[in-house]
């Protein structure tokens, strides 16, 4: 059983729906009523009108939930007037409010259809009815506007000569073609109204409609187009008693040349000049973003927004437009693309020719995090129907850099992995900083000030990780004498025990004569040494009491770790000092050297060579040829030539004007597939080849022509003919640049 509440929802989109259907039929008589007598253009303008005042008179925003439940119950008596109990929640009523609901849900189940709507769909239809009516009477006493469906023969003069094509002598005056008409009725996307015209060589877009009418003062047996497609297309009679007017409607595939041939009732043929059609395709949309370099890098601190704009354009309209991203996580096998289709921040009109729309990208709200990369570019849709034309822009990357990745890395050609697991963690002490930074004012001082030693402290653990790669075997991690004459001790700094101070005058003295005294112990070392003999272990001890020999790490990359840890070093100073915005540039500094420590790590791969196999000793130098054979490799090319009967009729009337013969059938077949590929080229340049094109098209039908005629169409074939592609071959005789240019000149005048 079905809810009250829907019932009446339900009962009110059939409302709606009635009411839409009404205005149409309205819309619709109107159009047809404007069309006939006022144009196509009138008529688009009376629908939108008549639709618009329709919807205004009757208003269906206003039919609410409560006025369709009083109208049930005026027009239903078994709703006893309590259809408004429908539309209130169970719960809030009494029991036999509840009964007396659902009584009535079953009544309107069943007698809900018989409740009529406030509409008027047949006198909408009976409208429709006398309007086509009135329409059909106005085009049948001529009184419509003159449109593009206009079967009227044209007033202007033919444009369509026939000539006589000998193939049966006239026995009779042939038919006169009194009018001709052609109407171009371009695809419907285009927005361009159909046009009339007399003219047959004529430039159209792709997909549109053209429909001949000839009409003759005789009767005439059959009228042929022919060049438009492979077979001959017969062209229908409009009057199948008189057989003198015929039409015909078709939509070319390609551009290409036509012509129209009839026979009268003797037998006769006649044969029109050639006229061409020229298909101009639909262009793609094209999409110029500016505002945008092609590739942008964010820092972790930088605002990651992208601002840019696209100017759009197209020749009949865009029908719709958006960016399409793509967002990429992770790096190698563990990569993962996110692709999304995104819109502009302006709607666009569709239908528009040009249009300009702009985009500001935050890439967080793409959930874009360190180290991801953004790809996106614009794609463009015309209005173009079936098929739409699809463009799109560039494609632009955008990427939030990452100083630290996770990595697999080797040094050199050693056998294990030395990256230790702790690279990331200077990365967790930054942000851990920078929230402690960033909650400053709404903690304590005495919170803050712990927090801030806490991170010191894991600041120091670090740094200590790091030096057990340095070889340092103590807990301060630099393995020098941290020991210092307690007439260098300051007792007005505190720090004196924590601080990495590079600029203590004191600690430079220290230094300095530790490095002495080092300098004289090694001296004396050195005489001794130079008396006892070296061990032959040496090279292969793994001495840890030298720490810059106990690393594991090469020395270039041993003084950046030192460096680093100098820089965690100031880090942890400010870190205890409570002053942990200081530190911030020390730890970033840290992160980078640690980055380039490890790009400095790669795995070196041997190059492998040819390993040929085993040589046999016991065939080796015995002179055995049995098994060994010549190689043999036919190779055969392939030569399409796209001219090949132009070549061949060219070859045909030198014959027929050698001996003085007149064109045979056979000949007549050649020529007319050397016309097809003379028509390709004189689409290109029709003013160079189209006599050409027309004079060979005689020769295919009529038996008898002058010899001039003959000369004519050779020297157009010679002329439209490319040469041949150069080939190898072995020269037999030198020739000259004078040579050359002379025969080049004598092929040009032939």
């Amino acid at each position: 059983m079905q809810s009250g509440k829907k019932i009446i929802q339900e009962y009110r989109r059939r409302w709606h729906m009635l009411q839409t259907v009404e205005c149409m039929l309205y819309s619709v008589a109107a159009v047809i009523l404007g069309f006939v007598i006022l144009g196509f253009w009138f008529s688009i303008a009376a629908f939108v009108m008549v639709f618009v005042i329709c919807i205004a008179i009757r208003k269906p925003w206003s039919l609410t939930e409560t006025k369709v439940s009083n109208h049930i119950d005026t027009h239903l008596k078994s709703a006893e007037y309590s259809s408004s109990l429908l539309l209130k929640e169970t719960s809030t009523m009494s029991s036999v409010a509840q009964l007396q609901q659902q009584k009535i849900i079953q009544r309107l189940e069943a007698d809900i259809l018989d409740v009529p709507t406030n509409t008027h769909i047949k006198r909408g239809v009976i409208i429709l009815i006398v309007v086509i009516a009135m329409a059909l009477l106005i085009r049948v006493f001529g009184v419509a506007h003159k449109d593009v469906f206009d079967n009227q023969p044209n007033s202007q003069e033919p444009a369509i000569e026939f000539t006589h094509s000998n193939t049966i002598e006239a026995i009779s005056e042939p038919p006169v073609l009194m009018s001709v008409q052609l109407v171009i009725e371009y695809p419907s996307y285009t927005q361009l109204q159909s046009t009339s015209t007399s003219k047959m060589t004529i430039t159209a877009v792709e997909g549109t409609r053209f429909s001949w009418q000839l009409t003759f003062d005789k009767v005439v047996q059959n009228v042929l187009i022919e060049g438009l497609s492979d077979r001959d297309i017969t062209m229908s009679s409009v009057d199948k008693k008189e057989l003198n007017t015929f039409k015909k409607s078709i939509v070319p595939v390609s551009s290409g040349y036509y012509n129209f041939k009839f026979t009268d009732t003797s037998g006769a043929s006649y044969t029109s000049d050639i006229y061409a059609i020229t298909l101009v395709p639909d262009i793609a949309p094209v999409i110029q973003v500016s505002g945008l370099d092609p590739f942008t890098s964010f820092d972790y601190l930088d605002k990651k927004q992208l601002s840019f704009t696209a100017h759009l354009t197209d020749d009949y309209g865009i029908e719709n437009t958006h960016i399409i991203a793509t967002v990429s996580k992770g790096e190698g096998e563990s990569v993962k693309f996110r692709e999304e289709q995104l819109s502009f921040d302006q709607v666009l009109k569709k239908g528009e020719k040009v249009s300009t729309l702009s985009r500001k990208l935050n890439l967080n709200d793409l959930k874009m995090e360190l180290g991801d990369e953004l790809y996106f570019y614009v794609e463009a849709i015309d209005t173009k129907k079936p098929n739409p034309n699809i463009s799109r822009s560039e494609t632009f990357f955008a990427v939030i850099k990452d100083t630290v990745t996770d990595g697999f890395g080797v040094e050199g050609t050693l056998g294990a992995d030395l990256m230790p697991d702790y690279f990331r963690s200077q990365r967790q002490l930054i942000i851990d900083t920078e929230k402690l930074i960033a909650e400053k004012t709404t903690i304590s001082s005495s919170e803050f000030k712990s927090r801030s030693n806490d991170l010191g402290a894991d600041q120091k653990a670090l740094r200590l990780k790091y030096g057990q790669f340095m070889g340092d075997e103590e807990d301060s991690g630099l393995a020098i004498d941290r020991e210092v004459p307690e007439q260098l001790i300051d007792p007005d700094d505190p720090t004196a025990g924590y601080r990495h101070d590079h600029d203590s005058e004191n600690e430079h003295n220290l230094v300095e004569e530790k490095e002495e005294h080092h300098d004289h112990d090694e001296h004396h070392d050195h005489d001794e040494h130079q008396e006892e003999e070296t061990s032959p272990l040496e090279d292969y001890l793994h001495n840890h009491d030298d720490p810059e020999e106990s690393t594991l790490f090469t020395a270039s990359l041993r003084s950046k770790l030192k460096d680093a840890m100098a820089q965690m070093w100031d880090s942890e100073l400010q870190l205890r000092l409570a002053t942990p915005e200081k530190s911030l540039s020390y730890q970033y500094k840290a992160l980078e050297l640690i980055q380039e420590i490890k790009n400095s790590a790669r795995i070196y791969v041997y190059r492998i060579g040819f390993d040929p196999p085993p040589i046999k000793e016991d065939k080796r130098l015995s002179g055995d040829l049995d098994e060994v054979g010549n190689v043999f490799k036919k190779d055969k090319t392939t030569f399409e030539d796209n001219y090949h009967f132009m070549r061949l009729s060219i070859s045909i009337l030198e014959d027929r004007l050698d001996a003085n013969e007149k064109i045979i059938d056979q000949d007549r077949s050649i020529f007319s597939k050397a016309g097809k590929e003379l028509a390709l080229l004189a689409i290109k340049e029709p003013s160079k080849y189209l006599q050409t094109l027309q004079q060979l098209k005689r020769l295919t039908e009529e038996k008898q022509q002058p010899k001039e005629v003959l000369q004519s169409v050779r020297k157009g074939l010679l002329r439209a003919v490319p040469e041949m592609a150069a080939t190898a071959f072995k020269n037999a005789a030198y020739q000259n640049t004078l040579q050359l240019l002379t025969i080049k000149e004598l092929q040009n005048n032939d």
